[in-house]
């Protein structure tokens, strides 16, 4: 019994040992962009080109005329706001909602040496833009919404022009106006929203912010970026190129394919897991399995050899006893024997 339980001990420290050294060699940064980059790459192959096929998609959708809705005089009265620059410009907004994300992706990644979690997360923020971009572009063409400061866009002289039916004539700039009629849903908010609420997203799993200890501090970090797109949001009324409804619909657009993009690499952020991706744990269930049944099979040997040393200690055990009866009954015959005589 002393010899199993020997055994069965060395086994346990054996898989703990190696256990704990396939969770360091994980954790420690075996997965980086020279030993699994590449393959990593191959693997996410139609990803990548469905990425390059939304940007064709996006950039078709731009050359589109937008939808020319009919604007009469008594519309007038809400799109007589003047027209100006914008606060925040159109470069800036990629500069801010995908390069900054992605330096902070990359700075995780000297940190965590995972480039699971690097991959993923430039793969699932470039989603959440691109797609935002094509859903808010198809959406701004289809509805063809007058911005807040159409007038001066349609009529730059002041001078307001419209035909028998009522609508207008405008002889402004063409570009001017084609961009007036792209009013709804704002485009600033939901690239903001697409690009800073997946990088929220991303910080309130790195830091654990829901890990249910109440770290309230935790929760600066992780609206710090919704913020910084709310305020842009606001800008866009400010400068009067879009309606409130504008920027609460392209806030809300951005929001939720952010969200979704976020969960398809993700565990949700208050999940046990969170701060990893899906890919990174299931790599440390693929180890630990291959670890168990490593030890299985090499302790496979020293436990026969254990189940046969007992079953021999056993049958000795069992061969004495058998002796020890056999004597006592011969005793026995013998005391008969001699009481018989005498």
């Amino acid at each position: 019994m002393a010899s199993w339980n020997s055994v069965f001990l060395s086994w346990l420290k054996n898989f703990s040992n190696i256990f704990k050294y396939k969770m360091d060699e994980v954790q420690l940064g075996s997965h980086t962009i020279r030993s699994h980059g590449l393959t990593i790459a191959r693997t996410h192959m139609h990803d990548w080109l469905i990425l390059v096929l939304l940007v064709v998609i996006w950039v078709v959708i731009l050359i589109i005329h937008p939808f020319y809705r009919f604007v009469g005089k008594d519309m007038m009265d809400d799109l007589r706001y003047p027209l100006q620059s914008n606060t925040v410009p159109v470069w800036a907004v990629p500069m801010y909602a995908v390069l900054l994300p992605m330096l902070i992706f990359i700075f995780v990644y000297i940190r965590r040496r995972d480039v699971y979690d690097l991959h993923h997360a430039v793969l699932g923020l470039l989603f959440s833009v691109l797609v935002t971009a094509v859903i808010t572009d198809s959406i701004k063409n289809a509805v063809g919404r007058p911005r807040p400061d159409f007038f001066w866009r349609c009529f730059p002289d002041g001078k307001d022009v419209y035909d028998k039916w009522g609508n207008v004539i405008c002889h402004g700039d063409k570009s001017v106006i084609r961009e007036g009629h792209k009013s709804f849903p704002s485009g600033h908010t939901s690239w903001s929203f697409a690009g800073l609420g997946f990088l929220s997203l991303y910080l309130s799993g790195k830091i654990k912010a829901f890990d249910r200890r109440g770290h309230v501090a935790k929760l600066c970090i992780v609206f710090l970026p919704l913020l910084v797109a709310s305020l842009v949001g606001i800008s866009r009324v400010d400068d009067y190129w879009h309606h409130w409804q504008d920027v609460f619909a392209g806030g809300l657009l951005g929001l939720v394919v952010a969200t979704f993009c976020y969960l398809q690499f993700y565990p949700p952020p208050y999940d046990a897991n969170g701060s990893g991706t899906y890919a990174y744990f299931r790599v440390i269930e693929e180890s630990t399995a291959n670890t168990t049944n490593t030890i299985n099979a090499a302790n496979l040997p020293n436990a026969m050899t254990g189940e046969i040393q007992i079953a021999n200690q056993q049958e000795s055990t069992d061969n004495g006893f058998m002796g020890m009866h056999l004597a006592r009954n011969s005793n026995s015959v013998l005391e008969d024997v001699e009481s018989g005589k005498s």
